[in-house]
C-alpha cells in the first residue's frame, strides 16, 4: 500500500469516529454536527482513493449539514431544499459517467447509485424534527453506503457503516423505545 493510501485510510478511520458517535446524540443538532465533521473527512478520504462520487457527495453532505444546523434562519424545512439536494445528487450521478470518465456498465450504474440513495435517505431524515427519525433513515443510508464502500475499498468507511448500523440500533434502543 502506498503512503497516500495509508493516509487516506487513516483519514477515513477518523471520519468513522465522528459518524459513529453521531448516532448516539440525543438532539438533532448533535447528530448533524458530528456528521458534518465525518462528511468533511470522508470527502477527503474518498477523493484520495479515487472514489469521486463518494468525495463529491460528502462535500454536498457538509453543505447539507450546515444548512440544517441553521435551518431556522435558512428555512431548511422547505421542501425546496430537499429537492435541491436530491437534484444535486442526481447531477453528480450523471456527471460520473459524462464528465468523470467512469465506464458505463450495469455494475457501475448500480455502484454509483448507492451513495445517491444513501444521501437522499439522510437528507429526508435531516428535514424531520428529531434524532429518532435520522436514525430510521440511517437504516436506509448505511447499507447503501456500506456496499459502495466495499466496492471502492474505503476501509474506514466500511468499518464506519458496519459500526454505524450497530450504533443506530443502540441509539434506537437507548432513546427511541417507548416507555413501558
Amino acid at each position: 500500500m502506498e503512503p497516500i493510501e495509508i493516509i487516506a485510510q487513516a483519514i477515513g478511520i477518523v471520519a468513522m469516529v465522528f459518524n459513529i458517535l453521531s448516532y448516539q446524540g440525543k438532539k438533532q443538532k448533535t447528530v448533524i454536527t458530528l456528521q458534518l465533521f465525518g462528511g468533511l473527512l470522508f470527502a477527503v478520504n474518498f477523493w484520495m482513493i479515487g472514489a469521486k462520487v463518494g468525495g463529491i457527495l460528502n462535500v454536498i453532505a457538509v453543505i447539507r449539514a450546515l444548512i440544517f444546523l441553521f435551518k431556522d434562519k435558512l428555512k431548511a424545512n422547505s421542501v425546496f431544499w430537499l429537492i435541491g439536494f436530491i437534484l444535486s445528487y442526481i447531477v453528480v450521478y450523471i456527471l460520473t459517467f459524462t464528465t468523470f470518465g467512469t465506464e458505463l456498465t450495469p455494475w457501475t450504474l448500480i455502484r454509483e447509485l448507492l451513495p445517491v440513495i444513501g444521501m437522499t435517505a439522510l437528507s429526508v431524515g435531516f428535514r424531520l424534527k428529531d434524532a429518532a427519525n435520522i436514525r430510521k433513515y440511517g437504516l436506509v443510508s448505511s447499507p447503501a453506503w456500506l456496499i459502495y464502500n466495499i466496492a471502492v475499498g474505503s476501509w474506514g468507511a466500511i468499518i464506519c457503516e458496519t459500526l454505524t448500523l450497530i450504533s443506530i440500533f443502540v441509539g434506537m434502543f437507548r432513546h427511541d423505545k417507548k416507555p413501558e
